[in-house]
Order: C-alpha cells, then structure tokens, then sequence
C-alpha cells in the first residue's frame, strides 16, 4: 500500500505513521519555526517519511530553562512507544518496531539540537560527577530533582542515533537580540541555562556522542560553519559547528560530517513543482528541487547511523 503522509496528534505531539516503518524518528526544531513543525519542516519531514521512517514532529517551547524541556522529551517518548504500539495494532499495522528502543531516532535543527544534546550527555553513566565540575552541585540536585518528578526509570536515549542540522547551543544573547538586556538577565540569574559553555562542558566531558552526524551549511551565520576555521579567532570560538565538528571527531566513533551550501533556515523549505522555495533572513529564495541536498543526506545518514548502532558499542 502506498503509505499517506498525514499528521495526527498524539500525546503533545504531531505523528505521522508509517505502514511499514523501519524507525521513528523524533524531530525538534529551532525557536518560532519549531513551534509548528507540521507547517515550517512539513516538506522536509515528508521526504524523511517517504524513506520509510515514521515521524513524530515534538514541537519547540521556549524556555530558559533548558533541562526541564529535555527531560520533557523523555517522558513524551516514553508516552509515544505505548500510544503508537496502539495506534499501529488498530490499523493493523507493524507495531513491535515501537517497544524497541533503538528504533527510534533524533533529528534536529537549530536550538533543538541542544535539547538532543543534553539528553545525549544524561545517557552518560557517569553524568552526575562530570555535571559537579561544569555545573556545581546545587544545579546537579536540581537535575537529578527533575528526573525523579519525571518518574523516567531509565533516564537515557543510549543506543538512539541522533542527527544535528545546524546545531545552536544557545547563549542569552542569542535568544534576546539587545546585547545589554541579555547580560543583565545572566548577572540576576535569569538566562539562559545551560549556558553555551557549561553544555559544552558537559559534550567534552562525555565519552558518547558516538551515534552522531552533523550536517551544516556553508552561509550559516547563526549555528556556524566548519569553513569558519579560516577566519577570525572570535568567528571560530562563537561556532558551534566548527566547535562540535572539531569535539567529536575523536570519538571512538568519529562524528558523519557533510556541509552543504544553504544558510540556517534552509530546513525550512516548501516544495512546489519543480522548485524549492525557502527563507533566507525572512526573504524567500527559489531553486530548482533537483539541486536540493539536505533531505537525501539525511536518508543517507540515518542508514549509516542504524549500521554504527551495535549492541556493545558505547554511545
């Protein structure tokens, strides 16, 4: 049967089903775009679908407070294995995939990426004494508080691939434009946390991230670039690509790497005919479909994900 691209709600997200999936994958998004998943990525999920995946679209809230959203994000999967099992049994459809957990995937884009990134370095067994020296011991507690709340008994997404398009591991500044507004919220204690360092901290001092592909475009001047190696040493140190590319190529399993030409928004796409037409700073941009890159990279990166994900392989 010829498998509907179709979104449903189901739990606090939007899922599309596959007939014959073999995978899911979970997508976050960046701020404002990811709040409607299903309208700014609904092109590029739709591709992601049609390679045989099923699709939860998690939408994107804002916050400051960065770990209460990732841990939220494990209990909604732990609420999707069990709703989808359903789902797929009514329909008659393939639904063992869904008990499995490395079936499942993470994919995201832009500050979403941070989110997949915290989960990644929780997954660590040794977390808490490497969160004692990025972070102190009052904001461990606080942690370990929300994962007791969240009643996860398995706080972790190890074995599950993940795959960063564009990744922003967001400072203060990068959520509130006026610079001096920003410092001020971090002297009162009211930015962004994590901050940038910290979670950089936390992917230094963790050994798995080995399930990892990261995909940038070369006109990013928002997450970064790996060419941004040739500029400036203050262009260098605020590149997240090239700080992450440069992190986890040493990792027992180096980190799949591909730039593309694009800026940070190129994700957010819509299809028509034989065109793309996207956003660039909020002004649209049209290119022949047949020169688009990003959606056959991840098919690509996925597959070679799924074969990186052996049983005794640490993460």
């Amino acid at each position: 049967m010829q498998p509907v691209f179709k979104f449903q709600p189901i739990s606090f997200s939007w899922v599309a089903v596959h007939p014959q999936p073999k995978g899911v994958i979970q997508f976050i998004g960046g701020t404002f775009f990811g709040t409607f998943p299903t309208v700014f990525y609904r092109d590029f999920l739709k591709k992601l679908f049609a390679d045989g995946y099923t699709i939860v679209a998690l939408p994107f809230r804002f916050s400051f407070r960065h770990w209460p959203i990732a841990v939220s994000l494990l209990q909604e999967q732990e609420i999707l294995r069990k709703e989808l099992t359903e789902v797929a049994k009514k329909l008659g459809w393939e639904s063992d995939i869904y008990q499995e957990r490395s079936s499942y995937f993470w994919v995201g884009h832009s500050l979403g990426c941070k989110y997949i990134a915290l989960l990644e370095f929780l997954s660590d067994a040794n977390w808490q004494n490497i969160a004692n020296q990025c972070y102190g011991q009052d904001e461990n507690r606080q942690i370990q508080k929300l994962i007791y709340n969240s009643s996860i008994e398995t706080p972790s997404i190890k074995g599950q691939p993940s795959l960063l398009i564009a990744p922003d591991i967001s400072n203060t500044e990068s959520a509130i434009p006026i610079r001096a507004l920003a410092v001020l919220l971090d002297k009162l204690g009211l930015g962004v946390r994590p901050t940038r360092a910290e979670t950089q901290c936390f992917i230094a001092g963790s050994s798995l991230f080995n399930l990892t592909a990261l995909i940038s475009f070369d006109r990013d001047d928002i997450a970064g670039s790996v060419r941004d190696i040739d500029k400036s040493l203050e262009v260098q140190k605020n590149s997240d690509v090239l700080w992450l590319v440069e992190q986890l190529k040493a990792r027992d399993l180096p980190v799949l790497t591909r730039e593309i030409e694009g800026t940070h928004l190129s994700p957010i796409a819509i299809e028509t005919g034989n065109y793309i037409v996207g956003l660039n700073h909020f002004n649209a941009f049209i290119k022949p479909i047949k020169y688009r890159l990003l959606e056959a990279e991840c098919v690509k990166f996925l597959s070679a994900l799924k074969l990186k994900s052996a049983p005794k392989v640490d993460r």
